[in-house]
């Protein structure tokens, strides 16, 4: 899950409501990406000043999540001889809270090698599904390249058609015009492949996370991220991980 700011021209009369942190006007585009890049839920229209955490918060997703009535599946170990249950969850960054359905990153800048800092490149890595999405959703309707002189109810409708229009065109497994495989992310024994949408990165709306705001996470999802963290070190390790 991720958040992509979406440039418009200043609204009216809208004083600092839509100027985010980049100093520009956007409404927020926040997606949760299933491993396919397909979009499987979309919020749209936020005003950009707020934080992704902000954003997640004011959702149907949160508070179907908080109120448990998802249906996610009961928590599972992971492998024997482990006896901690991971629950399903939602890989963040930083801009998130960690919870009992969000997963992020460890704080600060762990040592080089450390178990931390192997948790934080597999997150990541794990991750970059949905800033390839993103990356190719902008590349290919290039109406999210530049700002859109529209008010945010109509420029959140265009948004909306070009996530649903992108989720079509990825189910059409038929065809192969549209993101193609080199157009995504790809790795050579832990060597990252940069997917042709970022070539022309510099050019686009910038996607990347907000900084986080301070929150003290439970004792139960930090629990989680050791095991995890420990998991990856000791007994799912990529033979490069070391070296991130």
């Amino acid at each position: 899950m991720d958040g992509k700011h979406v440039c418009l021209q200043a609204p009216l009369n809208s004083g600092t409501e839509f100027y985010n942190y980049k100093q520009y006007s956007s409404i927020v585009l926040l997606g949760l990406v299933d491993a396919d890049y397909n979009f499987m839920y979309v919020n749209v229209g936020c005003q950009g000043r707020i934080s992704d955490g902000g954003v997640f918060k004011n959702t149907s997703l949160y508070r179907n999540l908080e109120n448990k009535s998802l249906n996610l599946p009961n928590p599972e170990i992971l492998q024997t001889p482990y006896n901690v249950k991971v629950p399903y969850i939602i890989l963040c960054d930083k801009a998130f809270a960690l919870s009992e359905y969000t997963m992020k990153p460890f704080s600060g800048n762990p040592e080089r090698g450390s178990t931390e800092r192997i948790f934080n490149y597999r997150l990541s890595r794990a991750r970059r599904v949905v800033e390839n999405a993103f990356g190719i959703l902008s590349s290919v309707f290039r109406v999210l390249r530049k700002p859109m002189l529209l008010e945010p109810e109509k420029a959140t409708k265009i948004v909306l058609a070009t996530v649903y229009l992108h989720n079509f065109l990825r189910k059409r497994r038929s065809s192969n015009i549209y993101a193609q495989t080199n157009a995504f992310d790809s790795e050579q024994r832990g060597e990252l492949v940069p997917g042709a949408w970022r070539q022309d990165q510099q050019q686009m709306t910038s996607f990347f996370p907000l900084d986080s705001v301070p929150r003290r996470s439970p004792n139960t999802p930090t629990h989680i991220r050791l095991h995890l963290a420990e998991h990856f070190v000791n007994n799912a390790p990529l033979e490069w991980q070391n070296n991130y």
